[in-house]
């Protein structure tokens, strides 16, 4: 059971963006561990529709009356300087704290915490991971960043000293927590607005990899040259994983697929045969997640056959190519949170798996900085579907400084001969799709943002 006894001296802790993925899985074990938590968030949504379901009050707007009564306030990484209820707290000596900082507090109250991350793949993995400790019977504590069917949340509370995470690099909250275990899956060029570099993003891994204690555990994909050399600085016991490196502890042999792109394969430790693994989610690059998840699982000394099991029953978390449902006699409609290029190219492969007519992917880029910096990259990772139409750059947490659009993309696109639509309207991108697409098409809505929503609209519209 977690040490909460550092926490005690706040009983009534207030939320501003309770919403977030994040901070809303914050807020529900806060609750559970006798805490009276209140929040507030500038956007209404199912997040915070469920939060008041389950008894937590919670103000869209913002709430200076609940934040007035509170012992301590939390804010997300999304709330500004100048935000309202902040600038109140201060105000009224509350004390205030940034959600990563909070979060390493609860971390520390676990034993065993198992933190996975890396650019790509940490919601997958961290699914994985949390579905095998569950078949197992290890009753842990989860946070991972998105709705998770089996969990019927973003979160669980458990009664064991394991807390399994997904820990995030953006901003380097990740080292404002106390992992047993770290899970590293992959290093690439990503929030270059606020590391500026690879060389930075590498460098603030290598810091986290010493957060790990002596008798802590860092599971590492051998394939990433990056991972490897940071590898290199930790002081604990190291296990690793690949697809291509042979001399990897565990390794993916004999690889392949079913018409619905889903892969089997026979998972070798220490070049000895381990067990043959299905998965229920597409693509290669879930091969490599779940032989993360397997080296985490091996340590913790679950049973092989649990974690044949867990690993089968994982179908994907939300928005992690995700099913929406099918109109036109036989389009089918899928839904992707990738918004990084090395990201649509592994949904891409994963699509080629897939037995269908043609392509149709509806992308909306995320933040201006992300779409001006990888501009070419994001042309050259969308080349491999048929049909591409782009949307709006969703701005998350940017104004627009960098002299940028989505027209620019799709011009980038037409200098490498490949034709793209720019449609900002939702609504016509649906009358443009219903008009064109046949039985046996696949429409791929992708981006982090609002693009989510065409997929119901596709598959509820008359």
């Amino acid at each position: 059971m977690a040490n909460i006894e550092g926490l005690k001296q706040y009983q009534n802790i207030h939320l501003i963006g309770i919403g977030g993925i994040s901070m809303s899985g914050i807020a529900e074990i806060l609750k559970f561990w006798g805490f009276h938590v209140t929040g507030s968030d500038l956007y209404a949504s199912e997040t915070t529709q469920r939060l008041m379901q389950n008894g937590i009050s919670v103000v869209i707007g913002h709430d200076l009356e609940n934040l007035a009564k509170a012992d301590l306030v939390v804010y997300s990484a999304a709330v500004r300087e100048d935000d309202i209820e902040l600038l109140k707290a201060k105000e009224l000596g509350i004390p205030i704290i940034d959600r990563g900082t909070f979060l390493g507090k609860i971390t520390k109250a676990f034993r065993n915490t198992i933190c996975i991350s890396g650019t790509h793949g940490k919601t997958t993995t961290t699914s994985m991971v949390s579905l095998c400790f569950l078949e197992a019977r290890k009753d842990p504590s989860i946070q991972v960043g998105a709705y998770l069917k089996p969990l019927n949340g973003n979160y669980r509370v458990g009664s064991s000293e394991y807390f399994i995470i997904e820990a995030c690099e953006y901003v380097e909250s990740y080292l404002k927590l106390f992992p047993k275990t770290e899970v590293i899956l992959n290093i690439d060029n990503d929030h270059l607005d606020y590391f500026g570099s690879l060389e930075n993003i590498v460098a603030s891994f290598d810091r986290y990899v010493q957060l790990l204690p002596e008798d802590g555990l860092l599971v590492i994909n051998a394939d990433d040259n990056d991972c490897k050399q940071i590898a290199k600085d930790a002081k604990c016991k190291i296990v690793s994983y690949a697809l291509e490196n042979e001399s990897a502890n565990f390794i993916a042999r004999n690889i392949t697929f079913n018409q619905d792109g889903f892969p089997c394969f026979d998972v070798y430790y220490n070049n000895n045969f381990y067990k043959t693994i299905r998965l229920s989610v597409p693509g290669m690059h879930n091969v490599l997640n779940a032989l993360a998840c397997i080296g985490v699982c091996h340590e913790y000394g679950i049973e092989k056959e649990d974690i044949k099991n867990g690993l089968l029953k994982y179908t994907g978390a939300h928005r992690r190519f995700e099913y929406v449902g099918s109109f036109n006699q036989g389009v089918r409609v899928y839904d992707d949170y990738g918004h990084h290029p090395t990201e649509i190219l592994a949904t891409s492969h994963a699509l080629e798996q897939k037995k269908y007519r043609q392509s149709w992917v509806v992308f909306q880029p995320h933040t201006y900085s992300r779409t001006k910096t990888l501009l070419d990259d994001f042309a050259k990772a969308l080349l491999h579907f048929d049909h591409i139409i782009i949307t709006d750059i969703y701005a998350a947490r940017e104004d627009n400084i960098y002299d940028i659009s989505s027209k620019d993309l799709v011009q980038r696109l037409a200098s490498y001969n490949k034709k793209a639509l720019y449609i900002p309207d939702f609504q016509d991108i649906v009358t443009y799709l219903k008009e064109r697409t046949i039985k046996d098409d696949i429409v791929l809505t992708l981006g982090a943002g609002t693009v989510t929503n065409i997929g119901p609209m596709l598959v509820t519209d008359p």
